[in-house]
């Protein structure tokens, strides 16, 4: 209760001057967050009259662009990538947490969507598929681990395509053919459901992963007060609210 009173206390101590000297913040983010972003920056904007320019990629190409000296003014990732960015410099230790995404199950209209109401389930589900997609960031490295774990790995790498984001992935099963389903952040398949992409639901709550990310300011960003602003809004009750609103939690 004290931090998030604190938080609101910073966000309207600063945003009555933003106004006046409006400014262009560039985040670069993990595509996990996407819909929670969009909406936390477009309130953002609204008060302020900054302008936020976002990019999203996986967590292994925003390391790369950052590796390559790449300046953004926020970078959102999983917290194990803040702090390998955080001891590299690229980034400022403290950042503000935005909430976590879990993983769920997605398939395209005019199929029989898969069973994966339990851990029994799945797994037969995961057997008469044709075809898994998934991706080779945070989620689909997840999902490789699991598919060990259950012992379904042999069974499904065959049948196994993968992709380097979830966008791809999200693309192929909309464009896809038999019986084919994939996983991925459940935020990224809501993105697609205005194009018909469906969200069977999400993995079973003994096999459930949820990834947390934080947002952190840089030390090469050209907007640094209007970038100090938009990370202290996230972390307001009204910021919080508008990320969980849009699914992460």
């Amino acid at each position: 209760m004290k931090k998030a009173l604190a938080a609101s206390l910073v966000w309207l101590g600063v945003v009555f001057s933003s106004f006046v000297f409006a400014a262009e913040v560039t985040v670069l983010s993990g595509g996990a967050v996407e819909p929670g972003l969009h909406a936390a920056v477009a309130q953002f904007e609204k008060q302020t009259g900054h302008h936020a320019k976002l990019t999203f990629n996986t967590t292994p190409q925003i390391q790369k662009r950052i590796e390559a000296g790449e300046a953004f003014d926020i970078v959102i990732v999983p917290p194990a990538a803040t702090d390998i960015f955080a001891k590299a410099g690229t980034v400022e230790a403290g950042g503000i947490g935005v909430g976590r995404v879990g993983i769920g199950v997605a398939a395209r209209p005019g199929v029989v969507a898969p069973d994966i109401s339990s851990v029994d389930t799945l797994k037969k589900s995961l057997r008469e598929a044709d075809s898994i997609v998934f991706n080779k960031a945070s989620s689909g490295l997840y999902v490789e681990n699991l598919l060990k774990k259950l012992g379904m790995a042999a069974d499904v790498e065959p049948k196994s395509v993968r992709y380097a984001d979830g966008a791809s992935v999200m693309e192929h099963l909309l464009k896809g053919k038999g019986n084919e389903f994939g996983f991925g952040a459940m935020t990224e398949i809501l993105l697609y459901k205005e194009k018909g992409l469906r969200l069977v639901g999400p993995l079973p709550a003994e096999l459930q992963n949820y990834t947390p990310y934080m947002a952190s300011l840089t030390p090469r960003g050209k907007s640094t007060e209007a970038a100090r602003e938009l990370v202290a809004f996230f972390g307001t009750p009204a910021g919080r609210k508008l990320f969980a609103d849009a699914g992460v939690e």
